[in-house]
């Protein structure tokens, strides 16, 4: 024998239910069965509304019962050929007359009892399981329609419903011994009081209808049948990527739903867990689908930690006052007072201090509660030992459910630590007497966000999900989306990276989507569909959705958006930038933004805002790591300038070059910023504060090669006839001093690198071009001769050459140091760190 239970969704329509009548035939082939099922998907919603209608004397009951019987007509018309259809629709007409006749009582006396209420509810199942009794007739199945009514005795007296066993489990025997056919059709949720009066059985009443009949005839497994695949990780409605419980223990599976999981409803499978029957919940739309058996003994070997679940509309009632302190009694006088009030209590918290006390309950009981416990605790209250009680709402309760979760080392620590990972604060903690769950209480708002976190923590797959919101849309930032969005694949297969672009922005538009924005339409997304981004609501958003795994990525040179990276780092979202602005900074906010990147467990990376993929800044903060600070720091840091400088022949004119070199994607949106020199002084000022200088732009030494107006074609043609006729070439260097004045302005041997000055051509050319004192930094134009390292330098080359105690002679860092393709290149270095 065998029990199949089918809820509402089930039996939702038409097409729903000829995949019960798949299952159920299957069932029945291979052993005797009782199918269980319920009202079709929102019938009793309507009948109960109905009931109300009917007893407020409102007419419109009648226009809703039209309503349900011609949803059952429409069912059958599409279910059965005409020919079938007389029976069941006679059947379901004597049923709808019925009905009829109670709601008119109903409304000709204006009163709905409990009793009534319970009558008209029953019919939902009554008319669902005729439409089965049809079709199994139909496909020629052995099956008899059996009225639970019959079969399930309720005690009459009870407050809340409560079932005779005795004599339900006698009758399901006799039920069982009577009928010698294949399949029984049982009503779920109604029953009958001892003088036949209908009775309902409450919340998941179907399931305990199933759960009795499975004891009553010693079924071998009661199935029960949803429209979810079993018992999940975590309420799949808030985590997108949850996996299916295969085996879970009665205990946990009980833990689970006390918390929230819906799937069963802890009272009403009571009597199969108490007789050790497995429990088998499976989806009815996809049966091939493993499902979740839910038995006394699980096997061993599987992961100790099954699920997380959540239970909203929770509120905290929370006691404190000196006088508790050492005195017996006000936990039980707080609890008696609330079970008097028939307030279920959920979670319970104690401080140590015993001064402070916590509860927590459903919000509806908030009023009620504090009502009772205020008058328990009145004489205490007036005389100041206790504090009047306060109630909280809006509060949700996450918990993580395992078996013996006391000895699991650091589960409880990971739990809280992914949970403030997401900047969400925990407001009481407990854990169970079963040592199966361990519960923490966060708001309502967060609630979502910390369950995806815990579920992330304990069952994200081995691959790592990265998050990013890319503000600017330029050349960079398309060249990074079409990176990202060739090599995504290689980085899922081979580093277990899996990355999505969750938003983009322009100045004007955003385009963001929690779950990844399709390549295809982010053009179209910011030029059409885009929303308006104005005052940071790009940012704000992304804090907002507050993302696990989140990179801010700037490809943008905008100083609002520079003074937004404190507040993206108090939200734990890291930042990587090819903005320099950030790092120009005065000191104070520039200091304020690395003590956010330690307090807050995050990173700001910003490779890109010196020599694009070229890797200087991480080369000198290994340097720094092993001891050995830069003491000179000799820089050609413009691959724009270093463009245009071995571009120009003296022919084509030199802003020709320059606009050239623009829309080659070379130059700063604003090419002025690189020929005055400005994007060069940023880059040293931050090679200098790299090396620890405590240092402001404007302490920056700088001499413009730029004529004073411009275009003036014949400056540039001097300079360059200059070259010609010294064999030099131009280059625009920074020279940075960290080290002592006398390391400065040493002489160097005979050989090493140096240049001749626009500014100082007299000059010894072995001092030429060198900074005087430490700290200094200079930048400005200069003559490089033929075995200057600089000299070779083609193209959007930079190079840079670090000068060290270990390094007298220097390391070279020299490659591509502008472009789109490689500023984006080193911006996906700077977030494969985030991981």
């Amino acid at each position: 024998m065998q029990v199949l239970k089918f809820g509402g969704t089930s039996v939702a329509d038409a097409s729903s239910i000829q995949q019960v009548m798949h299952i159920i035939a299957d069932a029945g082939a291979r052993d005797k069965t009782i199918v269980v099922a319920s009202a079709l998907s929102g019938v009793t919603n309507t009948l109960t509304e109905i009931g109300k209608l009917a007893a407020l004397g409102d007419t419109a009951y009648l226009d809703r019962m039209e309503q349900l019987e011609k949803k059952h007509a429409r069912i059958v018309k599409q279910l059965l050929p005409t020919d079938f259809r007389e029976d069941v629709n006679n059947t379901l007409a004597r049923l709808f007359e019925k009905l009829r006749d109670i709601c008119r009582g109903a409304f000709l006396i204006r009163e709905l009892s409990s009793a009534t209420s319970d009558l008209i509810i029953s019919f939902g199942e009554l008319l669902s399981t005729r439409i089965l009794e049809a079709l199994c007739t139909l496909q020629g199945l052995s099956c008899r329609w059996i009225d639970a009514r019959e079969i399930i005795r309720t005690s009459p007296s009870s407050a809340s419903v409560t079932v005779d066993t005795a004599a339900t489990f006698r009758n399901i025997r006799e039920m069982v011994k009577n009928n010698p056919v294949k399949i029984f059709l049982v009503p779920g949720f109604i029953a009958s009081d001892a003088e036949g009066r209908t009775t309902t059985l409450g919340r998941g009443g179907s399931d305990y209808t199933a759960s009795l009949m499975a004891v009553g005839s010693k079924a071998r497994m009661l199935w029960i049948w949803t429209d979810v695949d079993g018992m999940m990780t975590a309420d799949p409605r808030t985590v997108p990527d949850v996996h299916t419980i295969e085996n879970i223990s009665y205990k946990e599976a009980l833990e689970l739903s006390h918390f929230g999981a819906r799937v069963v409803y802890p009272p009403t499978i009571q009597p199969v867990v108490a007789k050790g029957i497995p429990i088998m919940v499976k989806n009815t739309f996809h049966p091939d689908r493993p499902g979740t058996l839910i038995e006394q003994d699980p096997p061993e070997g599987r992961e100790t930690i099954r699920g997380i679940s959540g239970s909203n509309r929770i509120a905290l009632l929370s006691m404190e006052g000196s006088g508790m302190v050492g005195v017996p009694g006000y936990s039980s006088r707080l609890f008696n007072s609330l079970t008097q009030e028939q307030i279920n209590i959920i979670l319970i918290t104690q401080a140590s201090s015993v001064h402070t006390m916590l509860v927590a309950i459903e919000e509806k009981d908030a009023e009620k509660a504090k009502k009772a416990a205020d008058e328990t605790f009145a004489y205490e209250i007036s005389l100041g030992k206790v504090e009047p009680l306060k109630v909280e709402n809006g509060f949700s309760i996450i918990s993580l459910i395992g078996a013996d979760m006391k000895n699991q080392s650091g589960a409880s620590g990971r739990m809280f630590e992914a949970i403030g990972r997401r900047n969400i604060t925990i407001r009481a903690i407990a854990q169970g007497s079963s040592e199966k769950n361990v519960s923490a209480v966060v708001s309502t708002r967060h609630v979502e966000e910390a369950i995806r976190a815990v579920h992330e923590e304990f069952f994200g797959a081995p691959t790592k999900q990265l998050n990013l919101f890319i503000a600017g849309w330029g050349n960079v930032g398309k060249s990074l989306t079409t990176m990202i969005f060739n090599q995504r694949d290689r980085w899922l297969e081979k580093e277990g990276v899996a990355v999505r672009i969750c938003g983009i922005s322009n100045s004007r538009k955003m385009v963001i989507h929690e779950n990844g924005l399709d390549p295809e339409a982010l053009d179209c997304g910011l030029t059409k569909d885009g929303e308006t981004n104005r005052n940071g609501a790009f940012i704000d958003k992304m804090i907002a959705l507050n993302l696990q795994n989140c990179v801010f990525v700037d490809c943008t040179s905008d100083r609002y958006i520079a003074a937004r990276y404190a507040d993206i780092l108090s939200s734990k979202i890291s930042v990587t930038a090819c903005n320099k602005i950030a790092n120009t900074l005065p000191m104070d906010l520039y200091r304020k933004i690395r003590q956010l990147e330690l307090s807050e467990q995050t990173r700001f990376l910003y490779e890109t805002n010196v020599g694009a993929a070229l890797p200087v800044i991480s080369v000198i903060r290994q340097m720094i790591r092993s001891g050995d600070t830069p003491t000179r720091i000799e820089a050609c840091l413009s691959g724009t300038l270093n463009y245009v400088f071995s571009t120009y022949n003296g022919t084509t004119p030199f802003h020709q070059v320059v606009e050239e070199a623009k829309q080659l994607g070379y130059t700063e949106p604003d090419p002025m910023t690189d020929l005055s020199g400005t994007d060069v002084i940023r880059k040293a000022l931050i090679l200098a504060r790299e090396c620890g200088l405590d240092i402001e732009e404007n302490h920056v030494e700088s001499h413009s090669f730029l004529p004073p107006s411009w275009p003036d074609e014949t400056h540039f043609q001097a300079l360059w006839q200059e070259c010609q006729k010294n064999n030099t070439r131009p280059r625009y260097v920074a020279r940075i001093e960290t080290g002592t004045a006398e390391t400065a302005v040493a002489t160097p041997k005979k050989g090493t690198p140096h240049a001749k000055s626009t500014t100082s051509k007299t000059a010894p050319a072995e001092t030429v071009g060198t900074a005087k004192a430490e700290g200094a930094v200079q930048v400005g134009l200069e003559f490089v001769v033929e075995d200057h390292p600089f000299y070779s330098l083609s193209g959007t080359d930079a190079s840079v050459i670090l000068y060290s105690r270990l390094y007298p002679n220097g390391i070279r860092v020299a490659g591509a140091g502008a472009g789109a393709d490689q500023t984006a290149s080193g911006l996906i270095n700077d977030i494969f760190q985030c991981v």
